[in-house]
């Protein structure tokens, strides 16, 4: 039976003005399978005229990566004559401008300060908007902010279906802080834990690039297979931007650094230059480097590994830990001080 035939079915659980969207997910779980669950329930959150399931059908069509109809579903939201609904909108709108890049981390921190509510849910969602900018603007030590609050503003969310996703979320926040302290067993242990709950493919293909990365300083094999997982992610779903990056960008950086480089190609100019190092061209390296605008502690280790220049990579390990708090990636201008004092 398609999706198509059984999708009338949904309205005659949907429309039971008791019945919560968990408990219409739930329902339909027991008669039909993950994927059809996933389909109808979409249909459902653009369809539906109840507000509850309006609002929280944007936390749903979010989280499983459905963006082009959680557009359409803000526009439902944003005309509503309710205010809360009026305010999710909003709130979903800044994640959307932030996916698509479509406001700046500081623009979108401006905008969502503006927001004032005492609803438990919206200080939630205005909490993750926050974390997530701040994230992109590597502000690393934001997330230990984050994390001080964190359980007294879920507490006071009652409901169960968006204290999974607000979980899933937190999970995703929990990772990229364990991972910046170089506390790597329980980093992992949470990005796992979002592989198994999440079931957007743009999700889990990101987290296994980061845990690709958590490898860096440890076994190549163990990187390089989650880069492939993630890379396959990304075929299979046609996230070709995912897929660039990781080509172009991911598995170029952990070869050059584990010195794999044989058959490694890039279009990032950084990374080519980060091969060449590997392979020993450092004057093509460095030439390269300096035609570049030197404005990431990354680009600073390459010019510095490439030119053997202890003050560039000293220059570097600030970076990550003054502007980053990143103590994990701080470790690769170390490593290079290490070995030019060996």
């Amino acid at each position: 039976m398609t999706i198509e035939s059984i999708s009338n079915s949904v309205p005659d659980i949907a429309y039971d003005e008791n019945m919560s969207l968990e408990r219409v997910i739930s329902k339909l779980s027991t008669l039909h399978n993950e994927q059809t669950v996933l389909q109808l329930v979409r249909n459902l959150c653009l369809q539906t005229r109840k507000n509850e399931i309006m609002k929280k059908g944007m936390e749903f069509l979010y989280m499983s990566g459905f963006y082009e109809d959680l557009e359409l579903l803000i526009d439902k939201n944003k005309k509503s004559k309710i205010k809360s609904n009026n305010q999710w909108a909003e709130l979903y709108k800044l994640m959307m401008d932030r996916k698509l890049r479509r406001l700046t981390p500081l623009e979108i921190l401006h905008r969502v300060k503006s927001l004032r509510s005492d609803e438990p849910e919206i200080i939630c969602l205005i909490e993750l908007v926050k974390i997530s900018n701040h994230y992109d603007m590597h502000e690393f030590g934001r997330l230990g902010n984050f994390l001080d609050k964190q359980q007294s503003i879920f507490a006071s969310v009652s409901d169960p279906f968006l204290l999974s996703y607000f979980n899933i979320r937190l999970y995703e926040v929990l990772f990229s802080y364990y991972w910046i302290r170089n506390e790597l067993i329980i980093a992992r242990k949470y990005a796992f834990r979002v592989l198994n709950l999440t079931q957007n493919p743009r999700t889990k293909a990101a987290i296994n690039i980061n845990l690709a990365l958590t490898y860096t300083f440890d076994t190549y094999q163990q990187g390089i297979h989650h880069l492939y997982e993630a890379q396959k992610i990304s075929i299979e779903h046609g996230l070709m931007d995912i897929n660039y990056i990781i080509q172009n960008q991911n598995i170029p950086f952990l070869s050059a650094h584990h010195g794999r480089v044989e058959g490694i190609t890039t279009n990032d100019p950084s990374e080519q230059a980060h091969l060449d190092i590997a392979k020993g061209n450092f004057k093509k390296a460095e030439d390269n480097l300096l035609k570049l605008p030197i404005d990431s502690p990354f680009q600073l280790y390459y010019l510095g590994l490439a030119t053997h220049d202890k003050d560039l990579l000293h220059q570097s390990y600030n970076r990550f830990i003054v502007k980053r708090s990143d103590h994990f990636f701080s470790r690769l201008p170390i490593l290079a001080l290490q070995k030019l004092d060996a």
